[in-house]
């Protein structure tokens, strides 16, 4: 059994979805977590319940990641509170579902600045923190599908997508000597609040059934957290600047 004690992880996004089954499944493993939300503050609140009857220490941090000024005041919190960062997660997204003929320039900075530009403004704040960690630090990044294929009505987010991807890779190349390991989890098609509001997700949805390849089994949120959990473990030292795709096969057919 994999074993995070003693280790301390902040998940972005951490109130609903992968980013809560990635919290919960990181305090199973023995981690104390720093739950972070923007919105969600009710379901940060049952998850970080959740988290402390585990008897786990969990604070939960109210923080717009695409703001550098909150990802700072976060990681002086973390600093002050925890002392260091072993694992980060940066899972917190955002986009919406429009035609590229329809994207204004804000939707595109916005996307951007969520799903790209927050992951760069939580390493720069939060490296002196993972320099500090018990082992090798970890740092993971949720991505999707729509990285490298095409979605409807998902142009916006699948672009920043693969910015992030390539993102962890030169961070890789840059912090990976410095005792950190940076890698991504590509996400398929799971149920949460977001993809059931993708155009044709029932379509999609029910598609799963003949595109995986794993029988009857259907992938859920709790199996991407479970591959989070491998890349947060000493198990994935020698894993470094990789994308490992969690989607029951789906990807690897028409």
């Amino acid at each position: 059994m994999i074993s995070l004690h003693d280790k301390i992880a902040l998940v972005t996004g951490g109130s609903r979805g992968i980013g809560r089954a990635t919290a919960l499944r990181l305090a199973e493993a023995g981690a104390d977590i720093v739950l972070n939300y923007v919105s969600s503050r009710d379901e940060a609140d049952r998850t970080a319940e959740r988290i402390a009857e585990m008897g786990r220490r969990v604070a939960v941090v109210r923080a717009d990641v695409s703001e550098q000024p909150d990802v700072q005041s976060m990681m002086e919190f973390v600093g002050e509170t925890f002392g260091r960062l072993d694992i980060l997660v940066s899972n917190a997204a955002s986009g919406g579902f429009r035609p590229l003929l329809a994207a204004t320039p804000r939707n595109f900075e916005a996307t951007m600045n969520t799903n790209v530009r927050a992951l760069l403004f939580l390493v720069q704040a939060a490296h002196p923190l993972l320099e500090r960690a018990r082992d090798r630090a970890k740092v993971v990044a949720i991505s999707s599908h729509g990285s490298h294929m095409a979605l409807p009505m998902y142009g916006l987010i699948g672009s920043s997508k693969a910015a992030l991807e390539s993102l962890v890779r030169h961070m890789a190349l840059e912090f990976g000597d410095q005792g950190m390991n940076f890698n991504v989890v590509q996400a398929g098609l799971v149920p949460t609040d977001s993809t059931r509001l993708l155009p044709g997700a029932q379509q999609m949805f029910d598609a799963r059934s003949y595109k995986t390849m794993t029988g009857e089994r259907q992938l859920e949120a709790t199996d991407v957290a479970d591959a989070v959990l491998f890349l947060c473990s000493p198990l994935s030292d020698l894993v470094q600047g990789q994308t490992l795709i969690v989607d029951g096969g789906a990807a690897v057919h028409v």
